[in-house]
This record gives C-alpha cells, sequence and structure tokens, in this order.
C-alpha cells in the first residue's frame, strides 16, 4: 500500500478527522495537515487567459518532407526533420467553463519542441483577424466579452464595434459561415495567420505564412445542432479529441507554406503583413512540405494545457517576425500575460521548458527551481571564458524600416474586395446559412447597427444585403 503524505512528504495519519480540543471542541492551529489542505484548495485557480479561456491540448509532432532549405536555414524545417511539439485549441471569446459548440473563432497555438529551441505559433482556425492594428484589441476584446454593468454577452456590442470598424467584415463573414462552429477540433483548419520571416543560409529573407489542413475532413455544425450538443455537453471538443488519440485515431494535418521574396510583396496589390487579408493562392500558391500529427494526451489538465505558455517572441534562428503591427504588439502582451498568470519562471515548468541546454543570466523570481550552471559569473559581460556568450553569426539580415515615426493610418480602406471574393465562391446553401447565422446573431441588436451592417454587407454585394434583411424579416 502507498503511504499518503503531504506536499512534502511528512507522512498523514488520519486524513478524514481534523485535530480538535475534545471530542466536541474547537479545532486545534497546530493541525497543519488540515491548514495545507485549505490553503492550497484557496490557490488552485490561477486567473485564466483574457482571451482563449477554454482550451484542450494534446502533444505530437511535425516531420517535414519537402527541401525548403532555399528558404529557411530553421532545424525544423529541413528535410525529414521531426520535432515533437505540443498544441492548444480553444475557443476565444467565453471564459474556462465556457461551451465548445459555440459559434466562435478557434485558437490554433503550437509549441515547437525545436533543436534550437522553442518556437512558438500562435494562430486560429481563419487565416484573418477582426482588426490590423494592436491599438484596437483591448476594445474589441471588451466588445466580445461581458457588459461590466449586467455581466451580459452582448451582441449589440459585438456588431457595434464590427460595423464601425469594417476591416472586421472579412473575419465576420468567416465566423458567420458554415464553418462558424467546427464539429470538433480535429475537423478544422489551423493557420499561423500572421505573416513570418524565413531567413536562408545566405541570409536572405523571405515572407512566409502557414497553414494547417485537416486529414480528418472539414465538419461543422448548424446552430440548431451545436444548440443540441451543448445542452448535453459542454466539453464536446475536448471529449472528441481525447477520446480519438485514446483509440489510435491520431489527428493528422498537411502543413502548407506561401512564400514571398522579400522584395515581391507589390504583386499582392495589398498590404501584406495585414491580418485582415489573405494572400491570394492563385498569387502566392500553397506548397506542401510535411505532416502534423497528434499522438499523445495530456496527463494533468492543469499542469500541461491551462498552464501551456505560448508567444510569438518564442522564436529559433532561420525564422524570424514582420512588421505585421498585430505580432509586434503580440511579441510583448503574449509573454506578458503568462508572467502575469503563472509567474516569471513560468518557462520552466515541465510543459512550456525547451529541450535543449538553457543558458541565461536571468536569476531568482518565485518558484525558481533551476540549477544556476554559469560558473563563476552572473552578470555580463564578464572575463570568465567558461560563462556563455553572445554569437554575432545569429544576427538576423537587416530589415530595411525607413521612414518617419508617427501614427499612421492603414495603407487601404478596401474593406469589401476579400470579403466579396469569399462570399463568392459560396453555394447558395451555404449563403443562406450566412444569412441565417447572422440573423440570429443580431437578434436584440439595436436598429441603428442593423441599417449599418446592412450598408456594409450592401457594399460586399447587394444580394449579401438583401439574404441578411430578408432573414431579420423572418
Amino acid at each position: 500500500m502507498r503511504t499518503l503524505t503531504n506536499d512534502f512528504g511528512n507522512i498523514v495519519a488520519d486524513n478524514q478527522n481534523s485535530l480538535s480540543a475534545g471530542n466536541k471542541g474547537p479545532l486545534l492551529l497546530q493541525d497543519y495537515i488540515l491548514l495545507e489542505k485549505l490553503a492550497h484548495q484557496n490557490r488552485e485557480r490561477i486567473p485564466e487567459r483574457t482571451v482563449h479561456a477554454k482550451g484542450s491540448g494534446a502533444y505530437g509532432e511535425i516531420k517535414i518532407t519537402k527541401d525548403i532549405s532555399a528558404y529557411t536555414k530553421a532545424k525544423i524545417f529541413q528535410k525529414d526533420e521531426v520535432t515533437p511539439l505540443f498544441i492548444r485549441f480553444s475557443t476565444v471569446a467565453g471564459e474556462a467553463g465556457a461551451a465548445d459548440g459555440e459559434r466562435d473563432v478557434r485558437g490554433f497555438a503550437i509549441k515547437f519542441y525545436t533543436k534550437e529551441g522553442n518556437w512558438d505559433l500562435v494562430g486560429n482556425n481563419t487565416p484573418t483577424f477582426f482588426i490590423r492594428d494592436a491599438y484596437k484589441f483591448p476594445d474589441f476584446i471588451h466588445s466580445q466579452k461581458r457588459d461590466p454593468r449586467t455581466h451580459l454577452r452582448s451582441s449589440n456590442a459585438a456588431w457595434d464595434f464590427w460595423t464601425l470598424c469594417p476591416e472586421s467584415l472579412h473575419q465576420v463573414t468567416i465566423l458567420m459561415s458554415d464553418r462558424g462552429i467546427p464539429a470538433s477540433y480535429r475537423h478544422m483548419h489551423g493557420f499561423g495567420s500572421h505573416t513570418y520571416s524565413f531567413i536562408n543560409a545566405k541570409n536572405e529573407r523571405f515572407w512566409v505564412k502557414f497553414h494547417f489542413k485537416t486529414q480528418q475532413g472539414i465538419k461543422n455544425l448548424t446552430n440548431e445542432e451545436a444548440a443540441k450538443i451543448v445542452a448535453k455537453d459542454r466539453e464536446s471538443h475536448q471529449r472528441d479529441l481525447v477520446e480519438a488519440i485514446e483509440r489510435g485515431d491520431f489527428p493528422k494535418w498537411k502543413v502548407q507554406i506561401q512564400i514571398l521574396g522579400e522584395n515581391e510583396t507589390d504583386k499582392l496589390g495589398f498590404n501584406p503583413f495585414d491580418l485582415t487579408k489573405t494572400w491570394p493562392h492563385s498569387i502566392v500558391p500553397l506548397i506542401d512540405i510535411g505532416e502534423m500529427v497528434l499522438n499523445k494526451n495530456v496527463k494533468n489538465y492543469f499542469n500541461e494545457v491551462e498552464q501551456a505558455a505560448f508567444s510569438p517572441s518564442n522564436i529559433v534562428n532561420g525564422i524570424g517576425f514582420s512588421p505585421d503591427k498585430m505580432l509586434q504588439a503580440r511579441i510583448f502582451s503574449y509573454p506578458d500575460a503568462q508572467r502575469y498568470r503563472i509567474g516569471t519562471n513560468y518557462h520552466l515548468l515541465p510543459v512550456n521548458r525547451p529541450r535543449v541546454e538553457i543558458n541565461t543570466y536571468n536569476v531568482a523570481g518565485a518558484m525558481n527551481f533551476d540549477e544556476y550552471k554559469n560558473c563563476g559569473a552572473y552578470y555580463e559581460p564578464n572575463s570568465f571564458a567558461e560563462s556563455p556568450k553572445e554569437d554575432k553569426k545569429y544576427l538576423e539580415p537587416d530589415l530595411n524600416i525607413g521612414d518617419k515615426a508617427q501614427r499612421y493610418a492603414p495603407l487601404d480602406d478596401d474593406f469589401y474586395t476579400q470579403p466579396r471574393a469569399l462570399y463568392n465562391i459560396m453555394d447558395e446553401a451555404q449563403k443562406k446559412a450566412l444569412f441565417s447565422n447572422i440573423a440570429d446573431s443580431m437578434q436584440g441588436v439595436d436598429g441603428v447597427i442593423i441599417d449599418r451592417a446592412l450598408r456594409h454587407f450592401e457594399k460586399i454585394d447587394p444580394s449579401y444585403a438583401k439574404g441578411v434583411k430578408d432573414a431579420l424579416s423572418k
């Protein structure tokens, strides 16, 4: 029989009855097991994520099957390289107790444990986003969250923000389409969404976008189907993922990229770093480069899924950033959120820890259980040859920024071309579902906001506006 202990290995003789002064007497302060249990319970929860609070996770690997060394020197992307990974899927707007089957964007964040350190790719199941400047991000999230006065979600707030920020129309059309409620995390695509850099052995820069195409096939739910599932099972996506992996039905995604030369961006005709737009496949074709598979469930949800911490600031040699304003802000905001939620040493937790040697001069902080290995020096620069030093051969090529610093408006105000292209490839059934889903989501929305939305839909396509208007009148 295994003997019960407390957190420090002290044997627990009685775990059923607290220590008291007499059979009916008050409790004694010296019952340290009772105090430990109550104090620990009070601290079992950490602050939930402001966004992407409800999630599921699993381990797996990515294998590269195509030689793309002409574009990047990153070891993870060399042909036949196999890299372990952890992925966290999530809903975006809801809290930790939200139902999996809600109409919402899904998070698609991957932590790659590469031979050069961790690389985190934070994306969604959509290739676009609602906004393109992080200046608007806190306000956007407020519009999706609960009204601080009533503590109720507000469709009025969501549509008010969307219709006043028409750059969101592309993402709104995706969200309100038949793909707005995936049947499971296994049956949806994933996207890096942002534009990143690839840097090759010649120190040449390329712009790159990442795509993960489900090999299980796309499956989605209607509002009615989702409502029936949510009524019985609020963890439907979590359950599906866990059970699929347990039975050996390992989810797989085809890995693809789009590549643009550093000076080829003009061929797009719009800002290539605008997160509200996609790169047309007809101009920048998809390149198959490998496969991602998930083959291992977590053993402790809190330790591995809740405390998994992703940040686009985790980057490796051969992969870099871009001038994408949303990406630039996330480089700061993501690790800052993790330090707040989990603590300054969140990188030491097993799910977050790189699988390579770490040499840093960062010290101390709460819950620092690491061994200090820097020999004679705990600062830098120093005179000790055995202490870690910088290596300038890993410097990236110059990024030509030029220009003057000021608060620039976006390069264009074309909010309608890409939503129109998306709308035009929908069949009649998909358009009917789009109109119905928008009408459902507009229940209780102010008439002035609905009229504003209809004017935007009219600019996308007159039939778009008419379809929504007809659906609202039913």
